[in-house]
């Protein structure tokens, strides 16, 4: 007499939403993933690739007009001595924040959502600190000289001046830059091994097997990997707080009136944190549209907790921005005064500042843009959410140059008060820097697995060995069975 099988099966009340929709099977996530990678390169692609690398090749001839001919072709002036290159430069610096968070500190707090976003969010990291590392290095004028920046004893005793926030900037981006390559790579190695073993030309086999460094998947190999991708979250953990506080430090150790203002390192990370998942939602939402197959694994679930996150950060930022005014008309500096409710907030646009509408475009893009994801029907729109995500990014743009630029053009002495405005090249060599961003991040898609697919597979209910499905032949339960399909063709190393 066979014994009844008591199941109990979790209440739809308290069930969690799938974090890879329509159970897709193990197998499906490798050749999905692997697909991208091994397919034929789509036409769009290059019509995409093209543009983005005439823009860049735009970008390197300005920058190598301005070595040839000096900062002189730049707008800047006697009394704007920093305007659109450290703008650029701290613009670029807080895209590649969100990388890290997600990949890291999510990581540590057991988000696991976070496993379909976190490669590209990473790559993300890397191009965008490339693309600001170029600005210091040319805006010293002498491109030449900036290896000065590096504490390198020579014949000369010449020293950095290690009291400068510029060069703790060197210090502290050079670590970020490094620590996010390691994580970024440590990540891709058994992808790039699943790659290797699918590969069926010998070069395709032979590239990716140099760079998988012999991963076998053997249960040794996991441990130490494990192990590597821990101590590497722990120690990019801190770098999300230090880098872009160490950046604020250009401004707040200042004298300048709008700089000198201890809430600068949280409000920066704050922006920086802001900044980067609109960039990350900006690059996510068109890939996920030209590749179907993502659909399933960067789901409306994705998209919605990185609104949230938007909407949390920007009211952190727009709570920043209010307090700058309430303290400067609480410490009645006049100084303060004049930079924030003259040069900023005054109340024309054609009377006050010389750059207040700067500072208005800034408060709608960052402050009131994003309080439309307090309506779930605005989360769960991409097309609402890429246009929000794009406010975003011209107004943290906008909060930079505000930063620097009305401090700069009229500061404590009305004689020396002058007018910025950007030459061509300023504006062609940023130009070109998105150019090099989407190159390289366009690049990074077509030769390597832009999504996580191993961590993909560990928060699929498959992979949970107390997953309840039923059975076909049996009708009865089947705890943590997977079905005939399942089992990757060529995956004995996961």
């Amino acid at each position: 007499m066979s014994e009844a099988v008591a199941t109990l099966e979790t209440p739809k009340e308290v069930q969690r939403i799938p974090l890879v929709t329509n159970e897709r099977s193990l197998h499906w996530i490798t050749e999905n993933v692997s697909s991208i990678v091994e397919a034929r390169t789509p036409i769009w692609w290059w019509l995409a690739f093209f543009p983005c690398a005439l823009l860049a090749m735009v970008g390197l001839c300005c920058i190598g007009y301005q070595i040839s001919n000096g900062v002189g072709v730049w707008g800047e002036n006697k009394t704007v001595g920093w305007a659109w290159d450290i703008t650029n430069f701290v613009f670029w610096i807080g895209i590649g924040h969100a990388g890290t968070l997600i990949s890291a500190i999510l990581f540590l707090s057991r988000q696991k959502w976070r496993t379909s976003i976190n490669r590209a969010a990473e790559a993300m990291t890397l191009f965008a600190v490339i693309c600001a590392g170029i600005f210091p290095g040319i805006h010293v004028g002498r491109v030449w000289m900036a290896w000065y920046l590096a504490p390198i004893p020579d014949s000369y005793d010449i020293w950095p001046n290690f009291r400068s926030p510029l060069l703790w900037d060197v210090f502290a981006v050079s670590t970020y830059f490094t620590v996010s390559v390691l994580f970024w790579y440590t990540g891709l190695v058994p992808d790039l091994a699943s790659l290797r073993d699918r590969a069926k030309s010998r070069v395709k086999k032979f590239a990716y097997g140099v760079f998988a460094l012999g991963w076998r998947g053997s249960n040794r190999q996991w441990r130490h990997y494990e192990m590597a991708y821990l101590l590497l979250a722990g120690l990019s953990t801190p770098l999300v707080l230090s880098v872009h506080s160490v950046v604020s430090f250009d401004f707040a150790t200042s004298i300048l009136p709008g700089w000198h203002t201890t809430i600068f390192p949280p409000y920066f990370v704050a922006g920086a944190i802001f900044g980067g998942f609109a960039m990350v939602l900006t690059i996510m939402l068109p890939a996920r549209l030209l590749y179907p197959q993502l659909d399933d694994m960067v789901t409306r679930q994705h998209v919605d907790k990185m609104a949230k996150i938007i909407l949390l950060t920007g009211s952190i930022v727009g709570y920043a921005y209010l307090m700058e005014l309430y303290i400067a008309y609480y410490g009645q500096n006049k100084f303060e005064m004049f930079t924030f409710f003259h040069q900023r907030a005054s109340l024309g646009f054609n009377e006050g500042g010389w750059y207040n509408k700067y500072y208005y475009a800034m408060m709608f893009c960052n402050v009131i843009s994003p309080q439309i994801f307090w309506s779930k029907w605005a989360r769960s729109n991409y097309i609402v959410v890429f246009i929000t995500s794009m406010f975003v990014n011209a107004g943290m743009w906008y909060e930079r140059f505000v930063i620097i630029a009305t401090s700069l053009a009229q500061d404590f002495l009305p004689s020396s008060w002058h007018h910025y405005h950007p030459s061509w090249i300023e504006i062609w060599t940023f130009c070109g820097t998105f150019g090099i961003f989407l190159s390289l991040f366009l690049l990074f898609m077509r030769f390597l697995p832009m999504i996580c697919a191993f961590e993909v597979k560990a928060v699929t209910p498959h992979a949970d060995p107390h997953h309840y499905r039923p059975t076909a032949n049996s009708g009865g339960p089947a705890t943590g069975a997977l079905g005939p399909h399942d089992a990757p063709a060529k995956e004995g190393h996961h």
